[in-house]
């Protein structure tokens, strides 16, 4: 188990929170602005359902707007970060079904691994592996988000 800062760490499996939000039409049509998703099927309702969605398509990447509702501060503390010294490792996203406006989503994310290892320029480093589970409003699952924290110079 990795120690930090004098505290034991929290363990695999640990629920670092949770988090819930709706998809909406104005926020996936910024996403879409955002990373040049050109498709009107995420701004056009009537594109969406003539491909056979129930409303506008979520971009790949929408679930990043549960940052804004989370309690980053209580996040931190949970994990022992020094948010200074973090940087994003890598995300990724599994769907298991497209997110569409009008979606409710619930998510919990856990820790997957948390583990410390040297760099290969001197010091250390710990990875924090968290997995969030997007279930919607049927306690279905929509998306699997994977993210690798690193946390540099230890």
């Amino acid at each position: 188990m990795f120690v930090h800062e004098g505290h034991d760490a929290p363990s695999p499996g640990t629920v670092v929170d949770r988090v819930e939000f709706d998809v909406e039409r104005g926020k996936i049509g910024e996403f879409a602005v955002a990373t040049y998703a050109g498709d009107q099927i995420h701004r056009d309702v009537d594109v969406a359902t003539a491909a056979g969605f129930d409303d506008v398509l979520a971009t790949a990447t929408h679930v990043v707007v549960a940052g804004h509702h989370r309690n980053q501060r209580e996040f931190v503390a949970a994990l022992g970060l020094a948010i200074e010294r973090v940087v994003v490792g890598s995300v990724e996203w599994e769907y298991a079904r497209p997110l569409v406006a009008g979606d409710h989503l619930i998510g919990t994310r856990r820790i997957l691994d948390n583990t410390v290892r040297q760099g290969k320029r001197g010091g250390s480093m710990r990875l924090v592996t968290l997995q969030t589970d997007w279930l919607d409003s049927s306690d279905q699952l929509a998306v699997t988000q994977r993210e690798v924290l690193i946390e540099r110079g230890l």
